[in-house]
């Protein structure tokens, strides 16, 4: 179903994603993060559903149906890599710092500050060229709402 997505992902020099395929890349970088700690709770997914609804001004049904693409993506890709690289491509800077953000209420979302999921997280942020520092910030604001 993906086969030319990840084609097109996985090229030496790929091209500028659309914004759809954009959007598709981050869900399932948030898939994926999500599954890190291998508990995909009903938190996550929700969260997920919510996130995708108000970044891309979706319906609940349009929301539930991009993520349940990504699960899809997500488990066909070969790795963490391309989608970041992907998303880098496709999104300027102070908007990639929004999505490390919003991988960030991902990984908090059920509570649980689990080590994979933080692992993943110092491997994600810098191929998405956020540094540590403003990954860390995002951490805090995510932490700061959840109090």
């Amino acid at each position: 179903m993906f086969g030319d997505f990840l084609r097109r992902l996985t090229a030496p020099d790929p091209e500028p994603m659309s914004q759809p395929d954009a959007s598709l890349a981050l869900a399932a970088l948030l898939v994926r993060i999500a599954r890190t700690d291998g508990d995909y709770a009903q938190a996550e997914i929700d969260r997920i559903d919510r996130l995708l609804a108000s970044r891309y001004g979706l319906s609940p049904f349009e929301a539930s149906k991009l993520r349940t693409e990504a699960e899809t993506l997500e488990s066909e890709a070969p790795d963490t890599v391309r989608f970041t690289r992907a998303i880098k491509d496709a999104v300027p800077y102070e908007n990639r710092k929004e999505v490390v953000e919003t991988l960030w209420e991902i990984v908090l979302a059920d509570g649980v500050r689990d080590d994979d999921e933080d692992a993943l997280m110092r491997l994600v942020a810098p191929m998405l060229g956020v540094n540590d520092m403003d990954s860390n910030l995002a951490r805090q604001r995510v932490d700061a709402r959840r109090e």
